[in-house]
């Protein structure tokens, strides 16, 4: 009986956890709305960017897909768009949380 009960109470707070992680789309969206990221990226088709589904799965199962994408999103490195070098612009937030969002969002795509 203990044993099942420790069983249930495990299974809830892995599935309470999992609830928790899930990034919130709307604010996701509306961040990225804000910050012109719709200009160029798309969730399934490419534009001058690639579509927020290919950047998941060119990360999926990577260790280290959290921070290469926080990287991208918040250093404004060189990327190349139509064969010419430009910068990719920086989310502007002051909120970590915000940005640890849209990055969930973009690869949970």
């Amino acid at each position: 009986m203990k044993v099942l009960l420790t069983i249930g109470i495990a299974c809830g707070l892995a599935a309470a956890s999992a609830a928790h992680a899930a990034p919130d789309a709307d604010q996701a969206q509306a961040l990225m709305k804000k910050n012109d990221c719709l200009k160029c990226h798309a969730v399934d088709k490419k534009k001058s960017g690639p579509a927020f589904k290919e950047i998941a799965k060119k990360y999926k199962g990577k260790a280290d897909a959290e921070d290469k994408v926080t990287r991208h999103l918040t250093t404004s490195p060189m990327v190349e768009v139509d064969g010419a070098k430009e910068e990719h612009k920086a989310v502007k937030t002051k909120d970590a949380g915000e940005i640890k969002n849209i990055v969930q969002w973009i690869l949970a795509q």
